[in-house]
């Protein structure tokens, strides 16, 4: 296990409420931007964790879309905060599980010794690129942000137990936005082609190729780690969709072994995980010594998991 405990978190989401049939999706309204909503999340989360920015020893952004192409985000957020010290500061993306792939990867920068103390924060604002003809996607997502922080556990008892991902790169146009850097420079934008400008997600081939993949992700993993399914005091899994349950249905995992808030909250992008994890510590689903699986589906097609020990 690679050593590190919890000890601040927060989250925002957007205040612009909307109703599709049962479900709920959460947009900004005006009085709230990309950049702020990951501001608001630090803040609560360095309340908790009663500590300041310069506290901090790795200032890690998680999220699937930047505030501007350069600099990194994460350089954008010390800027706010006019840090005294120079921060490290770097961005981590692998879209939907950006969370995921940053807290590993930050699990052995912290085993290793290179930092102590890391703020990690996730943010995505769907509803900016979202298509209005695309009706599955765009009663999907919610805006959000989710933002944590971890340090050593000199105690040992707390930590990152195993870690997976995988990448399937048939599933690499499934799920895309195409428009906006070099591939498709802004300069190219015109009435014609801005629908590749806008978010696009083929649905049922995702779907399809997710119940081929999940369960020979599930087979490595449990072998791997020595562990099942099972095992877990919670399973917190990426809010990828309303299929959700028949995903968790399909591996055999009991309704109350996972979070599902897809009809509540929606899909927050790479804000989806670390959202849950907050409202998790928050409303005691998960306490100190529980053992939880951060699971999910990624743009690529990337699957992700990680076992952390709260």
């Amino acid at each position: 296990m690679r050593h590190m405990k919890i000890i601040g978190y927060g989250k925002d989401i957007g205040r612009k409420v909307l109703s599709f049939g049962l479900n709920k999706r959460y947009r900004m309204d005006e009085t709230q931007t990309h950049f702020t909503m990951a501001i608001t999340a630090i803040d609560q989360s360095l309340e908790v964790a009663n500590c300041s920015i310069e506290d901090m020893d790795l200032i890690v952004f998680a999220g699937a879309i930047g505030f501007q192409p350069i600099p990194c985000s994460a350089a954008l957020i010390s800027h706010q905060y006019k840090t005294k010290r120079p921060i490290p500061c770097m961005d981590i993306n692998t879209t939907c599980t950006s969370f995921i792939s940053a807290l590993d990867t930050v699990s052995y920068f912290i085993a290793a010794g290179r930092y102590n103390r890391v703020l990690i924060v996730s943010a995505d604002t769907a509803s900016l690129g979202l298509n209005p003809k695309q009706k599955e996607s765009y009663e999907l997502f919610s805006d959000g942000a989710a933002a944590i922080i971890v340090e050593k556990d000199p105690t040992g008892t707390s930590g990152v137990i195993y870690g997976l991902q995988q990448t399937w790169s048939s599933g690499a146009h499934d799920t895309e936005l195409r428009g906006g850097l070099s591939s498709l420079h802004p300069n190219l934008y015109s009435e014609a082609n801005k629908e590749d400008y806008m978010f696009d997600m083929k649905g049922p081939k995702v779907l399809r190729l997710v119940a081929k993949k999940i369960p020979e992700f599930v087979t490595v993993f449990e072998e791997e780690s020595h562990m099942t399914l099972h095992e877990m005091d919670m399973i917190i899994p990426h809010q990828a969709s309303r299929a959700l349950p028949l995903v968790m249905k399909k591996l055999k995992v009991k309704e109350e072994q996972y979070m599902n808030y897809v009809q509540a909250y929606g899909n927050m992008v790479a804000s989806s995980i670390p959202y849950m994890l907050c409202m998790a510590l928050e409303e005691g689903i998960v306490t100190k010594g529980s053992q939880v699986l951060l699971f999910g589906t990624a743009a690529g097609l990337s699957i992700n998991g990680l076992v952390l020990k709260i």
